[in-house]
């Protein structure tokens, strides 16, 4: 008994250095329902709240990426010359995480170490999302993380419509493939991508949407939280009602 409690007080010391690391003030933030534990750190969710028709998934071990029917994909995608966006790219940023995940993150586009490293969110943002699904319980190999458009638009500038186009009918299969039980959409060219919308992310976020028997979260995107911190708040209200579906 004496060695379990020192194990749960070493897991929450540990996810307290996490929060603090994201800038979340746990005072400010409700954690959970009156009398309901706090170790997991996790709101009860009610069960008109609770996700219907989607299935309970069984836990899988992460496995490589690109395996399987994303293998196909990423082989249908080949050497990608269907947008402008291939003439400044160093490498294809097809996505990365567990091909069974049951929580998908989709973000904006590649930046500059994303494009050098052929990997997904692993700047500055990307540490920041690494932190965000740390506090979530989880790890980056755990979920799956991909991008609206899978090349590097110049100097990081907005993905535009023609380049959006071509790349979504590969991101859908991708979601087709990996069958998550929820998708968090960071930004708003994800979420008005994926929710095909022209709501701003402002209005979007911080409730459930639909993609077939997808749920979608929008939030902020990683980047805006490092310009715009006070915000963190708002993203740890946001996956705080992912938690308890997953």
């Amino acid at each position: 008994m004496e060695r379990s409690i020192r194990q749960i007080a070493d897991e929450m010391i540990s996810r307290l250095h996490l929060y603090r690391a994201m800038g979340i003030d746990l005072w400010d933030v409700p954690l959970c329902e009156p009398g309901v534990s706090v170790p997991q750190a996790v709101p009860r969710v009610q069960p008109q709240d609770a996700v219907s028709g989607v299935s309970a998934r069984s836990e899988i071990l992460p496995l490589p990426s690109e395996t399987g029917p994303l293998q196909s994909i990423r082989e249908e995608i080949g050497d990608c010359k269907r947008c402008r966006l291939c003439e400044g790219r160093t490498h294809i940023v097809f996505g990365v995480g567990d091909p069974c995940a049951t929580l998908m993150f989709i973000g904006e586009g590649p930046g500059e170490e994303e494009d050098r490293q052929g990997l997904p969110f692993v700047g500055r943002a990307g540490q920041l999302l690494t932190k965000m699904i740390a506090a979530m319980g989880k790890t980056r190999e755990a979920v799956y993380i991909a991008n609206i458009v899978k090349c590097r638009p110049p100097n990081n500038r907005n993905p535009q419509p023609d380049e959006i186009a071509a790349c979504r009918p590969f991101l859908m299969q991708q979601i087709s493939a990996i069958r998550p039980k929820i998708i968090c959409t960071l930004g708003a060219f994800a979420t008005k991508t994926l929710l095909e919308t022209e709501q701003a992310i402002s209005s979007l976020r911080g409730r459930f949407h639909r993609l077939g028997d997808i749920q979608v979260m929008p939030t902020y995107h990683p980047a805006y939280l490092l310009r715009n911190p006070a915000a963190k708040k708002e993203v740890w209200e946001d996956l705080q009602k992912v938690i308890p579906l997953l």
